[in-house]
């Protein structure tokens, strides 16, 4: 699943805090996709079901996108 850049950095910085998602800021593509850049996420913290909020449930991005 494709997700805004800023997005993904907002995520990071409530869950896992602002050092991390500055480093995210700079090594992320404009469009964050939720497999390819599975590893990215996980070095930053961050577990795709986690951001995707079980696509839709559980207060994660895919409340916010419309999943």
């Amino acid at each position: 699943m494709q997700i805004p850049k800023q997005q993904v950095i907002d995520f990071i910085k409530s869950k896992v805090g602002g050092d991390k998602a500055s480093q995210a800021d700079s090594e992320l593509p404009d469009q964050v996709d939720t497999d390819r850049d599975a590893g990215l996420l996980q070095k930053f913290g961050v577990d795709p079901q986690d951001l995707l909020g079980g696509l839709g449930g559980g207060g994660g991005l895919g409340s916010k996108l419309g999943l």
